[in-house]
């Protein structure tokens, strides 16, 4: 599966960058997180619970960042396992512009899919990945407006 997106984002680039790299803000946007832990700079293992099509699996994964170029972009790199459900692997590029007040963040997935969740079809994985992208997008930005709104102690 290959992905491409774009997305406006609300908030200043450094604003956007460190909540990227917080665990927290993470846990909280992430659709199905159940846990999200920060191992060092570079690394997080996850537990995230999914339901694609008549599949519905608990996901336990690792994921790494390289070509760190703080606050511009970097690489993700993960694996997630779901049982007998299947497998999850991947990664993406994702980078971060200023456009005035606003960033704008672009992504370039490539992943693939093994086991039960690979037989439900590559159209039913494709829109269940844009659906939990939008989905996330929408609960960073909500998070994000939250955070700005709330004030400082």
């Amino acid at each position: 599966m290959d992905m491409t997106g774009e997305h406006r984002i609300s908030a200043p680039r450094e604003t956007v960058w460190a909540a990227l790299n917080d665990a927290e803000v993470l846990r909280a946007c992430i659709p199905g997180c159940e846990e999200l832990e920060k191992k060092s700079d570079t690394e997080l293992s996850a537990l995230v619970v999914q339901k694609i099509g008549p599949v519905k699996a608990k996901f336990r994964g690792d994921v790494e960042l390289s070509n760190i170029n703080a606050p511009a972009s970097y690489t993700i790199r993960g694996e997630g396992s779901g049982g007998v459900a299947g497998f999850a692997k991947g990664g993406a590029d994702v980078s971060l512009s200023e456009d005035g007040a606003e960033t704008v963040l672009s992504y370039e997935v490539q992943a693939t899919v093994g086991g039960k969740l690979a037989r439900l079809g590559s159209r039913l994985i494709d829109s269940t990945a844009k659906k939990l992208a939008a989905q996330f997008f929408d609960n960073f930005q909500a998070y994000l407006n939250e955070a700005e709104a709330k004030p400082a102690e």
